[in-house]
């Protein structure tokens, strides 16, 4: 493989085709239900089954404070986290899932009625394409014949559903990321149709250095989300050219490799899953003190007592906590905003601030990601 669409083609097979169920993964890149916060599994009870058992995220990148928000799940597969999001937007909100693969699209069609029926509402619709490209999207409403005639126009209706620039709130993303061959466009994507002060908030694979060239194209390493595993610092560029200097990571946890074939090719690579936040916001590339306090105030459902902004920040409902310049403006220029009394302007600079990581969250140890 050489080529962008060589390497979409060879993932678009092995998650269509060579994988049937979440048993036939080969790593711990993908895990188990046992990661997500506990509100989330009791949500999942509701799910049509065949949507679980094809599901193959990694973590459970489903941020609070949806409710009546616009949220794009990129690289939706069989629609799993898109329900759960259709309950946390609720009947006011609008959960958009894209996805490239027509046999995962097509389980999540097909349920949607389902869930609609189920829950009272419909608020989801699915879109197939890139997410390279977010600009082309077809609408994939009904489209039946996926697996075996492509995305028909005339039996699946399918059309234009473009996604335009500053619409979306959130943007999630479930271990997908990493399987795209332009991860800049796609960054660049995500960034185009966010909403100032909007949020991207995702779980993902990094790696601790970059990955050979010949191990980027591997087949099983692609589909196991290992091969097109981003080395960190060049994912912190990749933002950092795009405007965004400071990104955030919430949670990290280790992957094992245990299939012996995978741990072979690439055991020399250490990797972890990492759950990201950045936002659409002018910030600065330090942390600089501006005297600046932020109050937690325990008004987000299901966080009445804290609340963590990432493995570094952690909001004790009423309890002022100092914060850099860029952390204010994160949550005073964004949806959390109505949740936090931020004091302080930046009228008066004193130097840098340390705001580097110190012990895990509480948040971190409860409700890790087990990848």
């Amino acid at each position: 493989m050489t080529t962008s669409i060589e390497i979409s083609e060879s993932v678009r097979h092995y998650y269509g085709q060579v994988l049937q169920s979440s048993d036939d993964l080969k790593t711990s890149a993908c895990c188990s239900i046992d990661a997500m916060p506990s509100y989330l599994k009791a949500l999942l009870t509701g799910l049509h089954p065949e949507v679980l058992e094809r599901f193959y995220g990694c973590g459970s990148p489903l941020p609070p404070a949806l409710e009546g928000k616009t949220v794009l799940d990129l690289g939706c597969g069989t629609g799993r986290d898109c329900y759960l999001l259709s309950k946390l937007v609720g009947p006011t909100g609008r959960v958009i899932g894209v996805d490239m693969t027509p046999e995962q699209l097509e389980v999540a069609v097909r349920h949607r009625e389902w869930h609609a029926e189920r829950f009272g509402f419909s608020n989801v619709e699915f879109l197939h394409g890139h997410i390279e490209n977010l600009a082309t999207v077809g609408i994939a409403d009904d489209c039946r014949d996926a697996t075996t005639k492509g995305w028909s126009k005339d039996r699946g209706r399918a059309m234009q559903g473009a996604i335009a620039d500053n619409s979306i709130d959130v943007v999630v993303s479930n271990c997908v990321i990493n399987l795209s061959p332009e991860k800049p466009r796609v960054l660049a994507e995500i960034f185009r149709v966010l909403k100032p002060g909007g949020e991207l908030y995702f779980s993902d694979v990094f790696a601790d250095r970059r990955i050979p060239i010949e191990l980027r194209q591997d087949p099983v390493l692609l589909g196991e989300c290992l091969g097109g595993a981003l080395y960190w610092e060049d994912f912190r560029r990749i933002l950092q050219d795009l405007g965004c200097p400071d990104v955030r990571k919430v949670k990290q946890n280790p992957i094992s490799i245990d299939d012996p074939d995978v741990f072979a090719k690439i055991g020399m690579v250490k990797f972890d899953s990492v759950t990201v936040r950045a936002f659409k916001m002018p910030l600065e590339d330090r942390c600089e003190d501006f005297g600046q306090v932020a109050v937690y105030l325990g008004t987000i459902d299901q966080h009445p007592h804290s609340f963590d902004l990432d493995d570094h920040h952690h909001f004790e409902t009423g309890r002022p906590l100092r914060v850099c310049g860029n952390t204010a403006d994160m949550l005073a220029g964004s949806r959390y905003g109505d949740h936090f009394q931020v004091l302080g302007d930046k009228s008066r600079h004193f130097g840098l601030f340390d705001c580097s990581p110190g012990p895990s969250s509480e948040s971190a140890k409860a409700d890790s990601a087990c990848c």
